[in-house]
């Protein structure tokens, strides 16, 4: 391992970089032989980890990370596979799996921040922000969860689901482990105009769908390997649910949820509240899946508040 450094030069500026005002060109770590992207702000105080959802980075948290480095060092990775990191084809020899990006953030705790962190997850992040903690309690302090993947595809969830769906998934995942079907399904995905429909999808408000927030997902998008990372977790119905990790976290945790995501039913997120570790489940009304980024005044408020409880108002 070698500690961080900046942007390679083999790697050019690209404008997904040029396109967040206020922050630092991100830095690079080297983690078991491939290029982890990260981005940081902060010199003293608490260290606050931020972890992505699915498909995105660490510009997702861009309206976060100046408000919280207020109040700590703040680091924002991109999980392998994702973002400006390393998109090697599955297996060889990592495999895309929660397990795989709860050790990287272990070992980015350990090799970069260099002291116990605060966890915040978005969506998938989650799960692997609650595996690191269970993977390595002592270097994480407590997880924050915006809008929790529920893993409603998980083999373990089929049972729940209506039988076309139930039948439906399984088909659908095979289909698309035929190479050229699934990177053909990708090519289809990965065009502005979808990303944008997708993102209305996921967004209460339409106004918070800008040109910006479309260009942070296209650009990691055209790497090599991403529709390999894609399709590999598309097919990925195993692994940990968020109520096992909850039912073993050994830190505290916060549910924020956006009650209007039509991905993570709310009322199912609320059922996540009854475990032991979570010390307080808190609904937005009138926003959708990713709510650091359609409602960062609320979150940046309700982190701050979480974290230090005389740093923003109740």
């Amino acid at each position: 391992m070698t500690a961080s450094t900046p942007l390679p030069p083999d790697r050019p500026l690209t404008p997904v970089f040029e396109s967040t005002p206020g922050l630092p060109a991100p830095q690079f770590w080297q983690w078991q032989g491939y290029s982890i992207c990260y981005q940081t702000q902060g010199s003293e105080g608490v260290a606050i980890v931020l972890v992505h959802g699915f498909g995105a980075s660490w510009q997702h948290w861009r309206k976060n990370i100046p408000e919280l480095a207020t109040i700590g060092r703040v680091y924002a990775i991109d999980l392998i596979g994702f973002g400006g990191s390393a998109k090697p084809a599955p297996g060889q020899p990592l495999n895309y799996t929660f397990e795989t990006w709860g050790q990287q953030i272990v070992d980015f705790c350990r090799e970069v921040v260099g002291s116990p962190a605060i966890l915040v997850g978005n969506s998938v992040g989650c799960i692997a922000a609650m595996q690191a903690a269970v993977i390595a309690p002592e270097w994480v302090v407590k997880v924050a969860l915006l809008n929790c993947s529920l893993r409603l595809l998980h083999d373990r969830r089929r049972a729940e689901l209506p039988w076309f769906r139930r039948l439906g998934a399984p088909v659908l995942q095979n289909l698309l482990a035929l190479r050229p079907i699934g990177h053909g399904f990708f090519k289809l995905l990965a065009q502005p105009k979808t990303v944008r429909k997708i993102l209305l999808q996921a967004y209460c408000d339409p106004t918070a769908v800008t040109d910006e927030l479309v260009n942070v997902l296209m650009v990691p998008a055209a790497d090599p390997g991403a529709a390999d990372v894609f399709l590999a977790f598309t097919r990925y119905s195993q692994g940990p649910l968020p109520e096992d990790l909850l039912a073993i976290l050994p830190c505290p945790a916060l549910l924020i949820w956006g009650e209007a995501d039509p991905w993570e039913p709310v009322e199912l997120g609320r059922k996540l509240a009854t475990f032991a570790a979570v010390e307080r489940f808190v609904g937005l009304p009138g926003v959708g899946h990713c709510p650091q980024d359609e409602a960062p005044t609320q979150v940046n408020a309700l982190l701050k508040d979480w974290i230090f409880p005389t740093a923003a108002p109740r």
